[in-house]
């Protein structure tokens, strides 16, 4: 006689097709964090490690890196690896700095997603249509964008008034929104230095006082493509190239066409990142300006495990370091370390209570040195302050990859016919 699965289940324990994995939402984890920076803030007194301007700082700093994200969602839930972020919001800097200067910030915006989208079709070329590696397209799309914006800023504006070979004059950037009385009172309550509650206020401040309309727009392209790719028909078309082309061929899916979608849109998202840091940013352009932010944009859609709200928290972490070492220098980022210490104890215990003792070890050792670090010392060394988005990035891609999903397909070269 032949036993059902859950006869065979130990008494008492839970089934889990009853017992369903919740998944914690968005808000909770940042509402955490913030209570773990105010703890961190009230024990060290650094009240810099979150105060209005700090956090406005870390807003500008996580925008640019959720949009490089969130083109990498696109493209690689399609099936299609970019690591070609990086020059296609280069070519969005350069893009957003010609129009920018001579049609006016929005127009710049559009001349940015457009050179993006070039960038994208150039590796939608190689890799959809003509089977080329995609990390190897995506080095080379890097590789050209460097030089193409090179050349292009000594053509456009070499002569002009402010410009250079390597830099445009100044650009006038999108409209701000501040919210009169709402940015003051919140500003007040901040100084009031009181725990979680000022804490709040700052987080407030930072969103009601001198708000691109940019970075509206950022939660505009974030908040449509999560409904787009999981509430649509042509969402789940779309995601269904990159994790069995083969088996939505058959369905009668063209393959072909949604991964050209995806890239090219991917592309487009990823020049409006570079808009933004030339208009909002800097307000100018300049080479090399980007600053990696298309790899940090790519390590937090990975971080966020291939999706909108993971790839949000993601780009929040690494904005905020950004924006905590360019702020408040080595004191702030003194008391990171204890943050990071006591984030890592919570990972060593998680780690161990499923059973992964190895990796459970190594997180409390990290938290142990950077909890000695902390205490040992009362700044961090200015050299190591500007490493932190970077030292970041790798410390949570190393402690992410255990829970991490990619899509089936990604990466893998597809052929039309194969189905058959």
């Amino acid at each position: 006689m032949t036993m059902a699965p859950e006869e065979l289940r130990p008494a008492g324990a839970p089934s889990e097709a009853l017992v369903p994995r919740r998944r914690i939402s968005i808000w909770i984890w940042l509402l955490i964090g913030l209570a773990l920076i105010s703890a961190v803030r009230v024990l060290t007194g650094a009240n810099e490690v979150d105060s209005a301007g700090t956090m406005r700082e870390a807003v500008n700093a996580t925008v640019p890196i959720a949009l490089a994200a969130l083109a990498g969602l696109w493209s690689e839930r399609a099936g299609v690896v970019n690591i070609g972020l990086e020059g296609m919001m280069i070519l969005g800097t350069i893009g957003a700095g010609y129009f920018g200067y001579w049609y006016g910030p929005w127009t710049g915006v559009v001349g940015a997603m457009i050179f993006g989208l070039l960038g994208a079709a150039l590796h939608a070329l190689a890799t959809v249509t003509f089977g080329v590696d995609h990390i190897v397209s995506g080095v080379a799309i890097n590789i050209i964008a460097v030089g193409v914006a090179a050349f292009l800023a000594d053509t456009w504006f070499s002569g002009l008034q402010g410009g250079g070979p390597t830099q445009s004059p100044p650009i006038d950037a999108p409209l701000s929104i501040t919210i009169p009385g709402v940015s003051e009172a919140m500003i007040d309550l901040q100084n009031k230095h009181w725990f979680i509650v000022s804490d709040l206020a700052s987080l407030v401040a930072a969103v009601t006082t001198e708000l691109s309309t940019m970075t509206i727009l950022a939660v505009v392209f974030i908040v449509g493509s999560a409904l787009l790719l999981w509430r649509t028909a042509f969402g789940l078309r779309l995601r269904s190239c990159g994790e069995s082309p083969v088996a939505a061929e058959t369905l009668g899916v063209n393959v072909y066409r949604y991964k050209f979608i995806a890239v090219l849109t991917s592309g487009a998202i990823a020049g409006a990142g570079g808009a933004f840091i030339a208009l909002v940013s800097s307000g100018i352009y300049q080479n090399g300006q980007t600053g990696g932010r298309g790899y940090i944009g790519l390590a937090a859609m990975i971080f966020g495990n291939w999706r909108p709200g993971g790839l949000v928290m993601g780009s929040a972490l690494f904005g905020y370091t950004d924006a905590l070492q360019l702020r408040a220098g080595g004191e702030a980022v003194h008391a990171l370390l204890i943050i990071v210490a006591i984030i890592l104890i919570g990972v060593a215990v998680l780690q161990y209570r499923r059973g992964l003792k190895l990796a459970a070890a190594t997180s409390l050792v990290l938290a142990v040195a950077f909890a000695i670090w902390f205490f040992t010392t009362d700044a961090v060394p200015a050299d190591f302050t500007r490493m932190t988005p970077y030292v970041t990035t790798l410390l949570v891609l190393a402690l992410a990859t255990q829970r991490l999903r990619m899509p089936a397909a990604d990466g893998l070269r597809y052929r039309r016919g194969q189905a058959g």
